[in-house]
């Protein structure tokens, strides 16, 4: 059965597929959000956006349907998605943590903070997995970005034209091990790795601001990888590691030699341009399995 929905935003969604239930795509920031967005247009899949001041990336999702909503405003974006009888939700792209005292959030907020409790001054999974559970408990159900499109996940091997050589892979596999203990602190999912010297670790800054801070750091050009793999027993359906087109281009500016991500455990976000980019700049990507 197919029917023509207009959406709360006064968007006219189209020919729609009413076998599919609409999804709510909690957007934090990149390009992860729009990327679903199209995706569920492409299936002909009823969505809307819950964007969030000072973290979406307003003009990637600008035409498609959406709210803005400040980000303690809980109750405001459940009551969008139940508007629109989103009976699935997925959480999409990194929020900014912002300080206590600057959530200001509402009653529903409130319930959130006290289910996060303690987690709110630890790491990023933990906090997740708390919004996973409240969500779930509000009666939504919480799938993974990797559901509703496919194809997202890294496969394992080389994925473009370049191969690592002996000194690159030597490099990933002591980021690998750097990236297991910072997993298991909850700290990040990234490190960088040049000739066995670590140059830094992704914390609260994200993936571009360590490329950035590594690459005044570096000693030889073309040399150094970039390595990224879930965090041990993290929850699957949330912040799981991601490169794009922007990622290769800041690896190839800064003199990198590549990037390896977890087979099966990171997202490649429009792939094709990611690779034929990586080729173009003489980077390798490459798939690696993680015990994570």
């Amino acid at each position: 059965m197919r029917t023509k929905v207009t959406l709360p935003s006064g968007h006219v969604a189209g020919s729609m597929n009413a076998d599919l239930p609409a999804l709510g795509i909690i957007a934090g920031g990149g390009r992860l959000p729009a990327q679903l967005a199209e995706s569920c247009d492409a299936m002909g899949r009823r969505y809307f956006i819950i964007a969030f001041e000072d973290n979406t990336n307003m003009e990637s999702i600008a035409n498609m349907p959406h709210a803005v909503v400040r980000l303690g405003a809980v109750g405001e974006a459940l009551t969008h998605l139940r508007q629109v009888g989103a009976s699935e939700v997925v959480l999409a792209g990194n929020i900014r943590r912002p300080s206590f005292s600057a959530l200001r959030p509402d009653l529903t907020g409130t319930k959130l903070l006290a289910r996060i409790g303690a987690a709110f001054f630890s790491g990023d999974d933990a906090v997740l997995r708390a919004v996973v559970s409240f969500l779930e408990d509000e009666g939504f159900k919480v799938v993974a970005s990797n559901h509703v499109i496919g194809g997202l996940l890294a496969g394992e091997g080389v994925l473009g034209k370049i191969k690592p050589d002996m000194r690159a892979k030597s490099d990933i596999a002591q980021g690998l091990k750097v990236v297991r203990t910072l997993g298991e602190l909850d700290i990040g999912q990234a490190a960088i790795v040049e000739n066995g010297y670590v140059l830094g670790v992704e914390a609260a800054e994200g993936t571009d601001a360590l490329i950035a801070r590594c690459a005044t750091l570096k000693r030889e050009k073309n040399c150094g990888v970039l390595v990224k793999a879930r965090k041990p027993g993290q929850e699957e359906r949330t912040d799981l590691p991601t490169i794009g087109p922007s990622t290769i281009e800041k690896m190839a500016e800064s003199g990198f030699a590549g990037i390896a991500i977890e087979a099966g455990g990171s997202i490649i976000l429009d792939k094709d341009t990611v690779l034929s980019k990586a080729d173009a700049l003489g980077l390798f990507v490459i798939g690696v399995r993680h015990g994570g």
